[in-house]
């Protein structure tokens, strides 16, 4: 028997099972503190972006790994991060956000490799939900070859302004859910992927999903443990030389 059918018949619901949530233990936070620079991000609604029809744009879906040498703008961004991660409000031990999530637990963090952002310097960055801004982690001149490396040498990631690095906080999930949430956790990374491919039409940009790379070098990179915290998931940003023109020719 494999792992992965392991995995499945280990994550079944089989029989009644005790969570913490059913022993009272009070909830994880919904978001780990930051200690360091925050910088707040702009309105994500500031009324600079392309009207995209949802069939359009559904339509058009299709992973690219070719980008103009321009950079993103922070209101790119910061559009980007609300629709993949945007908080809409919060209920007392749960947010409700932009993508689905089993039981709002929302266990998946955003992190950013930032290499072409105006006004942001290039680094390594996460985002901060809550509060809507990024908390800048280190700008070391490692971080392009080691998330590249990471990356398993794509050309894509070289290529990008930013790559998203999709990180879990599994007890988020497993403490309403058990074992169980483990599936839920990777199920949730390809809610906030395909909305990243969705959107990223309306800024002119182009994604590629990554789901091959070294975990143990992008969770050092991280500074996780790999098991209570791992990066599950991955996608390259950029602009799109096509992107005007494709819209004209479909009417928007």
């Amino acid at each position: 028997m494999g792992i992965g059918v392991d995995f499945i018949r280990k994550t079944r619901y089989t029989c009644p099972i005790t969570t913490d949530q059913m022993r009272g233990i009070p909830s994880p936070p919904l978001e780990d503190d930051f200690e360091g620079t925050v910088i707040a991000l702009p309105d994500p609604d500031a009324g600079l972006l392309v009207n995209l029809d949802l069939s359009v744009a559904i339509e058009a879906r299709e992973s690219i790994r070719t980008y103009q040498d321009t950079p993103l703008s922070i209101e790119d961004l910061s559009y980007l991060l609300w629709c993949t991660q945007g908080v809409k409000w919060i209920m007392e031990d749960c947010t409700f956000r932009t993508v689905p999530s089993a039981g709002a637990r929302h266990a998946i963090d955003t992190y950013l490799y930032a290499r072409d952002v105006h006004g942001l310097k290039s680094g390594l960055y996460r985002f901060l939900a809550l509060e809507h801004s990024l908390g800048a982690i280190s700008e070391e001149q490692q971080i392009p070859e080691i998330v590249y490396k990471g990356g398993l040498n794509q050309d894509c990631i070289q290529k990008a302004s930013v790559c998203f690095i999709w990180v879990a906080n599994s007890y988020r999930m497993t403490w309403r859910y058990g074992e169980r949430g483990f599936r839920d956790i990777f199920l949730e990374g390809g809610h906030i992927c395909q909305n990243l491919y969705l959107s990223s039409q309306v800024v002119g940009c182009g994604v590629c999903a990554i789901g091959a790379f070294n975990d143990d070098e992008i969770n050092h990179l991280i500074g996780i443990d790999g098991e209570k915290k791992f990066a599950v998931y991955m996608a390259a940003v950029g602009k799109i030389p096509h992107a005007k023109e494709m819209t004209k020719n479909q009417g928007i």
